[in-house]
């Protein structure tokens, strides 16, 4: 049996610290840009403009309907190929944008389904008080709309804690990554289930201050 999972863990708590440190900030990282660039996609969606419409839904329904798996080897090692000057970026960014990207296909639909949750008839009354559709968006239908956006923003970043695993394939040091590091001190069972405690913690931990985001937004309404 080799040794204990307590004795792995004693041993080599800097390892699973960084590497926890590491799924923290690149899931971070990738929700954070992602909400940026989610957010002109949504706007996207909602435009009048056919074009920028049938463009943003086509790449919300790519990213959606394809394994963040199959995308990561792609950043990794197709578009390298198919565009040399990509070489010279550290391997990590690219992981990083194919994170980024699934994540951002995921934001705009929730900042869409957040906008699109505020009743119509709020933003018609605006617009005959004579308020612009920007001041309309920004001062009525916003607003609004963040509560049913944050604690659904705040699931993102759950659920790309547990996405950031496959990083570790790609040599980026997350918590996953850990365990290759420690196959070579040859230990395979014990670092599996020590990751698995550690992601148990980090989601129970975030999804009761979901809940408590829901609870307090609930008791403002």
């Amino acid at each position: 049996m080799g040794a204990s999972i307590f004795d792995v863990l004693f041993e080599y708590w800097p390892i699973f610290l960084k590497g926890t440190l590491g799924t923290l900030k690149y899931a971070f990282i990738a929700v954070s840009l992602g909400t940026v660039l989610g957010t002109f996609i949504a706007i996207a969606r909602l435009s009048k403009n056919k074009i920028l419409t049938d463009v943003s839904g086509a790449f919300v329904t790519i990213i959606r309907g394809t394994p963040l798996l199959v995308q990561m080897y792609i950043f990794y090692y197709f578009l390298p190929m198919a565009f040399p000057a990509l070489n010279k970026i550290d391997k990590v960014y690219t992981v990083l944008m194919s994170l980024i990207l699934n994540s951002s296909a995921y934001v705009a639909e929730i900042i869409r389904g957040g906008i699109n949750s505020v009743d119509s008839g709020q933003a018609e009354a605006a617009r005959s008080l004579g308020m612009t559709a920007k001041h309309t968006m920004t001062k009525i239908i916003l607003p609004q709309a963040v509560k049913n956006i944050l604690p659904a923003l705040a699931n993102e970043y759950i659920a790309m804690i547990k996405e950031t695993s496959m990083a570790g394939s790609f040599m980026l040091y997350e918590l996953m990554y850990t365990r290759t590091i420690l196959a070579n001190k040859f230990l395979v069972w014990q670092p599996l289930f020590i990751i698995a405690f550690i992601y148990l913690i980090l989601t129970m931990v975030l999804s009761a201050l979901v809940r408590w985001m829901e609870g307090r937004f609930s008791v403002s309404d």
